[in-house]
């Protein structure tokens, strides 16, 4: 979007699959940790995965987190949105919940 112009960039993190749901293995933990950069971004990134007891390798990640850390990575400061579950609250599509397809959309504009 800079490259197209763009000035400050706003987001708004929709809803998605919540922390408390997100179980995820290693080598997602893995792919995160090899895309932060060093330091207090690795640290943070790390943060945002929980391990599950009594079921090694796997986790509860933080996808609104990661985008938060993600979106800094890249100079976007204007963060709003996040924490709304799509597992958990019936009024959004979930297949990990029905195991039904659906559809989702996505808005990106420039003013």
């Amino acid at each position: 979007m800079r490259a197209a112009g763009a000035g400050p960039i706003t987001t708004w993190l929709g809803a998605a699959i919540g922390p408390d749901r997100f179980e995820v293995g290693a080598d997602v933990l893995a792919a995160f940790a090899k895309a932060a950069e060093a330091g207090q971004a690795l640290q943070q990134t790390q943060a945002c995965f929980t391990p599950i007891a009594q079921r090694p390798g796997k986790y509860l990640a933080d996808i609104y987190q990661l985008a938060r850390i993600a979106l800094r990575q890249v100079n976007v400061q204007d963060v709003h949105g996040g924490g709304l579950c799509t597992v958990s609250d019936r009024n959004f599509y979930s297949y990990r919940r029905d195991h039904v397809t659906g559809r989702m959309a996505s808005l990106i504009w420039l003013k």
